[in-house]
């Protein structure tokens, strides 16, 4: 009788340890937050002033998980009818050629923007070891027909709102100063930068205003009030959310949408809406 008692009490613990992991694995994957932040910009056009700019970062289409829930995520995103909608990298994790044909399932769904929509690559839009340029091809033409224009260490300008995207820090087109040498501090601009360490190197040319950042994910898991354990950049600092980096400059770095692997805890996946403001 006794060790029918404690084999049942065993099984009671078991599953209740066991739930931490369901919970990591099954639910917070795909439990989606809706982040919104004042974006104050400086020179900000008078008809900008309270509209909005989505980022979506690190969608990481793949076999890795459902990416069903991508396409029901974008779904809800596009109802918000943002703005601008800019994307920081990371659209593919990309192993095979399948994992193209599968972003094409996918591209019809990305959301756009009212007034436009831009982005720029991360490493794993690379392909292997990050050095295929024909991959990275194939993921911006597919963009390019939904409208989407990739930023490769280059400026476009949007209704009066500049974006200077920096092409991937790993990646094989890492030229960043193509981007800053045009950076015009009376006009209203904004950065894209998929990997937040590149905000330590000296390509700035004095930029001030917002960097949008990707890549980290957040670190995925990480225990309640302390930092991620594990980062994938050399400045730990950078984890996620908005970063102030004493210059003139403020990183915001977006948890990403989608993830390596389907595992999470307490860094929920992330679509930030972000209401401009004049600074």
């Amino acid at each position: 009788m006794r060790r029918k008692k404690f084999l049942k009490r065993l099984a009671i613990l078991g599953g209740i340890a066991a739930i931490p992991g369901l919970y990591a694995w099954q639910v917070e994957p795909f439990w989606l937050e809706f982040v919104r932040h004042k974006m104050p910009v400086k020179n900000l056009p008078k008809h900008l002033y309270g509209k909005s700019l989505m980022q979506i970062s690190d969608v990481h289409i793949g076999d890795f998980f459902d990416y069903q829930y991508i396409i029901d995520s974008f779904k809800r995103a596009q109802q918000l009818d943002p703005d601008f909608v800019v994307y920081t990298g990371d659209f593919v994790t990309y192993e095979e050629p399948k994992n193209l044909e599968q972003l094409a399932e996918v591209i019809p769904y990305f959301p756009t923007g009212n007034l436009g929509s831009v982005g720029i690559l991360g490493n794993h839009d690379y392909g292997i070891d990050y050095k295929e340029a024909h991959v990275a091809q194939n993921i911006i033409d597919q963009l390019t027909s939904r409208n989407i224009q990739i930023l490769r260490n280059e400026t476009k300008e949007l209704n009066g709102l500049h974006f200077l995207g920096i092409d991937d820090y790993w990646g094989i087109n890492f030229h960043p100063e193509n981007a800053t040498q045009n950076y015009n501090p009376k006009t209203a601009n904004i950065a894209l930068c998929h990997n937040p360490d590149v905000c330590d190197l000296d390509v700035w040319n004095s930029y001030q205003g917002w960097i949008l950042s990707g890549h980290t994910h957040g670190g995925q898991c990480k225990p309640p009030f302390l930092r991620a354990p594990i980062l994938p950049v050399e400045n730990k600092r950078y984890d996620a959310g908005i970063i102030d980096l004493y210059d003139g400059r403020t990183l915001y770095i977006n948890r990403a949408l989608g993830c390596l692997r389907q595992m999470r805890f307490n860094v929920r996946p992330e679509i930030t809406i972000f209401e401009l403001q004049p600074a």
